[in-house]
C-alpha cells in the first residue's frame, strides 16, 4: 500500500477514487512522562517521551488507515492530512490523539 501527502503518485495514473479514509489513534501519557515533560518545559530541551509516543501514535494511525483502504480494494492512499491534539491535560494523563485522513485510490 502506498501512502503519500501528495495528490498523485509518480509514475502510476489514478484510475478510480474509492472515497476517503481515516485512521484514528488516542494513547495515553502517564504523571511521570507529564512530570518531566514539565520539567524540560523550564529547562528546555526535546521531550523524547512524548516525541516516541507521538511517534507510535501516527504509526498506528497510518496502519489504520491503510487498512482501510485496503478493505476497499485501493492500491494506494493520497492526500493524506496528520492532525494532532492533546485532550485533557488535568489530573494524572493526557491523551494525545492523532488523525490521519486520505483518499483511497486505484492505480493503473
Amino acid at each position: 500500500m502506498i501512502l503519500t501527502t501528495t495528490d498523485s503518485v509518480d509514475g502510476k495514473r489514478i484510475t478510480a477514487y474509492l472515497g476517503v479514509v481515516s485512521g484514528e489513534t488516542v494513547m495515553g501519557t502517564n504523571i511521570f512522562k507529564d512530570f518531566f515533560a514539565g520539567v524540560r518545559d523550564i529547562v528546555g530541551g526535546r521531550t523524547k517521551s512524548y516525541e516516541g509516543v507521538l511517534n507510535d501514535a501516527k504509526q498506528e494511525a497510518l496502519q489504520d488507515l491503510a487498512e482501510a483502504a485496503k478493505k476497499l480494494g485501493a492500491d494506494a492512499v493520497v492526500g493524506i492530512d496528520l492532525d494532532y491534539e492533546a485532550i485533557g491535560g488535568g489530573g494524572d494523563r493526557t491523551l494525545l490523539m492523532v488523525t490521519a485522513n486520505g483518499t483511497a485510490v486505484k492505480l493503473g
